[in-house]
């Protein structure tokens, strides 16, 4: 261990400061091609997991690539992310798949996991060759669309449990208006009805009224297997703040002030299980169509830790520890990914971490994201907090 003894007494796995990394420590990250002594006064964090990105590649490379979505990643601190399927080819057969995994291979600076769409093309009518994408993706989601069917996403319950793997959900209810909190919260009612039946093990995507929360917190007191996640924008942003532009459309969308009251309690009392970004790029001119005609999506792999440090930890509603669990520690142990904290990382042959200064003070302009999207809700905000150096197995993938 290389760590000095009163730096692990201050911050215990989840941060060191750069200046405690001790001489034999200092020579080590040499030898990766990294002079700690440029990093005074700032600190080595685990690499953050985000496990809902839309890379968009293959199929949709005019949004964004995997080179530009996997740098986005890395500038923003996430060293491990989980791509979404509504891709062209859907990974909805290993046959499909393999083309996302040869990009992946070719192009990603971080490491990616790719999920397997639940059903053929996300169209929720036949269900996809789940056996055989199994061992090649992270879990099962037709994230973008809701699974309307209740004997389809049964089944798909009943294979997934099967096969060891999670259900992620994307809770729409496409018979009630987009906006509405009941096109959340009915289909995550009915879904867990069918968790209950089936013994699944379930993820909620994007969580964003207090009656979805209330039904986690239920169904997590009854001993069932859910988690769920929320976003940033859903945290900082109530629907009286949205203006008409672009990057204020999502799905789902912002909900109102009682909404973010109660997110924001769910992160502290630990019925949000972590935050995601839900980082969905597009073009330029698909996101400046005002609010009625844009596409739905933002970018926010860029901001998420900046934005979540300064509105969380720096008002006091979290601790630093607390946001490292909801964007590392929590993410990484419901999927099954091993376990991280620094001490272990810069003793490892490979190390992955990344360096922030937190005491950087500065306003967000997407002009200078590394991501092809350039909508983001939280453009013009001063935040604390800025990556310095990702790296990832060893190697420096990003450096400010």
């Amino acid at each position: 261990m290389w760590i000095l003894e009163s730096a692990m007494r201050e911050y215990p796995e989840k941060f060191i400061k750069t200046e405690d990394v001790d001489i034999a420590g200092r020579e080590r990250l040499g030898s990766f091609g990294i002079d700690i002594s440029h990093f005074s006064n700032c600190y080595i964090l685990p690499g953050l997991t985000d496990v809902h990105v839309h890379l968009r590649e293959p199929g949709f490379l005019y949004k964004e690539t995997m080179k530009t979505g996997t740098l986005s990643a890395a500038a923003g601190g996430f060293t491990d992310i989980f791509s979404m399927p509504n891709l062209d080819p859907c990974p909805d057969t290993v046959e499909n798949l393999e083309i996302q995994l040869a990009a992946i291979e070719r192009d990603a600076c971080v490491r990616v996991y790719p999920y397997g769409a639940i059903t053929m093309g996300e169209r929720g009518q036949e269900l996809s060759d789940m056996e055989r994408l199994a061992d090649h993706v992270i879990a099962f989601t037709d994230d973008g669309r809701g699974v309307a069917s209740e004997e389809m996403m049964r089944e798909a319950m009943k294979r997934a449990k099967a096969l060891g793997k999670l259900i992620v959900a994307h809770c729409e209810d496409e018979n009630f208006p987009k906006e509405s909190s009941e096109s959340e919260w009915k289909q995550l009612e009915r879904d867990i009805r069918l968790i209950r039946e089936t013994g699944c093990s379930y993820h909620v995507c994007h969580v964003s009224t207090r009656e979805s929360i209330e039904l986690v917190r239920k169904a997590k007191e009854e001993g069932l297997d859910i988690t769920c996640e929320t976003a940033p924008h859903y945290l900082t942003i109530s629907n009286d703040q949205v203006e008409d532009d672009g990057r204020f459309k999502m799905n789902p969308p912002i909900k109102g002030p009682e909404d973010r009251e109660v997110l924001l309690e769910a992160i502290a009392d630990g019925t949000i299980d972590m935050i995601a970004t839900d980082h969905a790029p597009h073009s330029r001119d698909e996101k400046s169509r005002g609010f009625a005609d844009s596409a739905f999506g933002i970018v926010g792999m860029e901001t998420a830790f900046p934005v979540m440090y300064t509105k969380l930890v720096e008002t006091g509603t979290i601790t630093a520890d607390r946001l490292i669990q909801l964007m590392c520690d929590g993410p990484r142990k419901r999927f099954g990914l091993p376990g991280t904290s620094i001490a272990s990382e810069l003793s490892s042959a490979a190390p992955t971490f990344a360096i922030w200064d937190l005491d950087s003070r500065y306003r967000i302009d997407p002009e200078g994201f590394q991501s092809m999207g350039r909508s983001c809700p939280f453009e013009g905000w001063t935040v604390t907090g800025r990556c310095l150096l990702t790296a990832v197995d060893g190697k420096v993938v990003w450096r400010y």
